[in-house]
């Protein structure tokens, strides 16, 4: 591995996408490299420095995961029981979620929980009205696939953490988690801790970056108030690996395998290649696999990922939202060269596939939640996606059902998705659009 190299390819990169700065962390045949690049804030003239923290996003998920698997290891929480007889705040008049879902589909995103809620919706909510409103909410049903990405099951898994350890969920992912590790956190939710590296809006080389605000509200924190370096990632992510010896007294390794072993059925299409209860599944190109989770925050892109039999791992943090296509892009040189971290495009670039005419049963409305998506088919048979209404992406459909979408405010390829049939009757019936599904209304 020459460092030096890397370095000057990650400056290039960043430049390229536009990304004012970030850090790529690496371990690989006993050796551990670091890259810094860039400035924490475009032209502040402050430089990366190997502690600046950034958000994470849903790379959070996965500390949630690990918390409650330790809890699952010491008989404090169970996998397989009603969700309601592990959290009394779930049950309320009119319930229809808690009494038949469990643990092990809140962490395989395997409930029917709708994706997410309306940030400004949540800012003064509290534990007890945020459980009671998602008890009764309606999940949708199993159609194809039982796996839809889903921001509330793991908050409703924070709050099951902290009614068990009888302590916040701050206050046990340091105590369990990143304290023994020697991980100093910074949270983008209150209350005010550590500062984080700010997120950036950017588009492309040359085009000015800007800050952006992070909006998650503190009752979701378990979803995603993350802010961590990527030599915290690494840290982290080597508890994942088949020789990890754990954290002696506080935390068995073997508690964690579940997390990378993949749950039947979850199948999350446009997202990664399979899941965990709470890691996602990336395979390489000669067949292994590797687990991590990727994490978008407010104008920042995170990146993990650990390849368990051989105990290399990398992390890369940015602070931008085009971060991603960097991080794309850098797995796919680092594997021509012969360190596979198993990326995956979310858009679908580089699969060939034939393309055929939209079918015309996919025009409908779905939804799940407050998420909404609405399929138009013009006269001249090109088929338009809505999200909550607003006009999106263009879709270019394939044989299986699925299809690639290019936004059309940038004329770019988004994301990958596809359309479920009811097995009981062969009817179109669900939509899956980067692991999130919705039903037909």
């Amino acid at each position: 591995m020459n460092v030096d190299t890397l370095s000057e390819r990650l400056l290039d990169l960043a430049r390229e996408h536009g990304v004012p700065g970030g850090q790529f962390a690496l371990r690989h045949d006993g050796a551990t490299h670091t890259v810094l690049f860039g400035e924490e804030e475009a032209g502040s003239g402050r430089p990366v420095r190997e502690d600046s923290k950034f958000p994470t996003g849903s790379i959070t998920k996965t500390f949630t995961a690990a918390l409650a698997m330790v809890l699952v290891d010491e008989g404090d929480l169970d996998l397989d029981l009603p969700l309601a007889d592990q959290l009394p705040d779930l049950r309320v008049p009119d319930a229809s979620f808690g009494e038949k879902q469990t643990l092990r589909q809140l962490l395989s995103h395997s409930s029917g929980l709708p994706p997410g809620r309306d940030s400004d919706d949540l800012a003064e909510t509290t534990r007890r009205r945020y459980l009671a409103d998602c008890a009764r909410m309606r999940p949708i049903p199993e159609c194809g696939s039982s796996f839809s990405y889903s921001n509330i099951g793991y908050v409703v898994t924070g709050f099951l953490v902290e009614h068990v350890a009888r302590m916040d969920w701050r206050e046990a992912l340091e105590t369990i988690l990143l304290t023994p590790l020697g991980v100093e956190p910074a949270y983008i939710t209150p209350p005010a801790g550590r500062p984080h590296v700010p997120g950036h809006a950017a588009r492309a080389a040359g085009a000015s970056a800007l800050p952006v605000r992070q909006t998650l509200p503190r009752v979701e924190a378990a979803a995603g108030a993350l802010a961590l370096s990527a030599a915290d990632l690494l840290a982290y992510g080597l508890l994942h690996t088949d020789d990890a010896p754990g954290v002696p007294g506080l935390l068995d390794a073997e508690a964690l395998v579940p997390m990378r072993r993949p749950v039947p059925g979850a199948d999350p299409f446009g997202l990664a290649d399979g899941w965990g209860l709470g890691l996602s599944r990336y395979r390489a190109g000669d067949g292994s696999w590797r687990a991590g989770h990727d994490g978008t925050s407010d104008g920042t892109s995170c990146h993990l990922r650990v390849d368990p039999a051989t105990g290399t791992a990398a992390a890369l943090t940015t602070n931008a939202n085009t971060g991603m296509a960097l991080w794309e892009e850098l797995t796919a040189e680092l594997a021509a060269d012969g360190l596979d971290l198993a990326g995956y495009s979310y858009s679908g670039a580089g699969r060939e596939r034939g393309e055929v005419p939209a079918p015309p049963e996919c025009e409908g409305t779905y939804e799940n939640g407050d998420t909404t998506y609405t399929i138009d088919l013009a006269a001249d048979g090109e088929a338009r996606l809505k999200v909550g209404g607003e006009p999106f992406a263009r879709l270019t459909f394939h044989d299986d059902l699925s299809f690639t979408m290019r936004e059309l405010a940038a004329n770019r390829l988004a994301y990958l998705g596809r359309f479920l049939r009811a097995p009981e009757t062969g009817r179109l019936e669900q939509i899956q659009v980067t692991g999130r599904r919705a039903q037909r209304v």
